[in-house]
């Protein structure tokens, strides 16, 4: 570097969408995050794309209509956590962005995160308002995970009286409130606080990951919020509905791997033992409607094979 160059600033932004196969959302996704950059400022605003392998043209659609968009692409998929991890560590922003490929940012959505982490210097992590298609609200938070609340929810009585959820439809929307979990769809990151905690744990392939460092986020003393001020719409499961029984029997993989990693092996045997006690007469009564109905022998066959791989998870 000559004595009169200098170095850009660090943009405040560093977003960050895994992709798996998506390539249709990942566009409008795109497009979204190109408004939003230009209502801000682009030089705000750095954005990267890791492609896990995918099959669809993702990466020729990137190289042909978003050339600003720093691709990383992997030979295989990597999962969710290493592939954030892989890009966080090239970024440069202040704060880091996760966001699913299948979103869409709501305008003014990059600036109210952004307001909102300058005005609250404790905070280590924003959530957005998240949206279904439709308009309606979509769960964005939810309390910290416990094998108790778990299993309230595996037996639906969280629709009772709420422990593994917020009643999030009855929260103001003009104030943000701090929450123990932000879903990974739109995870926003201090990259101070991430200095002190670590990155993503890259033992959970999908799932979870977001839980354990909002736990280890909020051990270390930070605080994470709901800001429904910024607004994203969620699609909702595009990568994993394409594998779909394999990702449920993944989602319940992961959540024994945070149980065995913050509570021991001990918390993680109870956590199966309940898991098996609200699956297996789940399974028997689907696998029975599945007689008369055969839409149902998918459900029954995913049940099985969670219960299956339980033992060894």
């Amino acid at each position: 570097m000559g004595p009169l160059q200098e170095t850009a600033p660090a943009p405040d932004f560093s977003l960050i969408i895994v992709n798996w196969n998506t390539r249709d959302r990942l566009r409008r996704c795109l497009c979204t995050v190109w408004e939003e950059g230009q209502r801000i400022g682009a030089h705000r605003v750095e954005t990267f794309v890791v492609d896990n392998a995918s099959t669809d043209g993702s990466a020729a659609l990137l190289a042909a209509e978003f050339p600003w968009a720093n691709l990383i692409q992997n030979g295989e998929n990597v999962g969710f956590a290493r592939a954030n991890n892989q890009a966080i560590a090239r970024s440069r922003g202040r704060y880091v962005l996760l966001l699913n490929s299948d979103t869409e940012l709501h305008p003014g959505c990059l600036a109210a995160l952004a307001a909102f982490m300058q005005a609250h210097p404790h905070a280590a992590a924003a959530g957005a308002r998240l949206l279904n298609q439709d308009g309606s609200l979509q769960p964005s938070c939810q309390p910290m995970l416990t094998p108790g609340r778990e299993f309230w929810r595996l037996l639906f009585l969280d629709h009772l009286w709420p422990r593994a959820t917020y009643r999030m439809q009855r929260w103001d929307l003009r104030q943000a409130r701090p929450v123990a979990v932000i879903k990974g769809a739109c995870l926003l990151l201090r990259r101070q606080a991430l200095r002190q905690v670590g990155l993503l744990d890259e033992r959970y392939f999908m799932y979870t990951e977001e839980v354990d460092i909002c736990y280890r986020l909020a051990q270390a003393g930070w605080s994470l919020w709901y800001v429904p001020a910024a607004v994203v719409t969620h699609y909702g499961e595009a990568s994993s509905r394409q594998a779909a029984q394999a990702m449920y029997v993944q989602l319940y993989r992961s959540k024994v791997q945070f149980y065995r990693k913050m509570g021991g092996e001990r918390q993680a045997r109870h956590f199966k033992r309940l898991l098996k006690l609200a699956y297996a007469p789940r399974r028997a009564l689907v696998a029975a409607a599945a007689w008369f109905w055969p839409a149902w022998r998918p459900r029954a066959e995913t049940y099985r094979q969670l219960l299956s791989e339980l033992p060894q998870m």
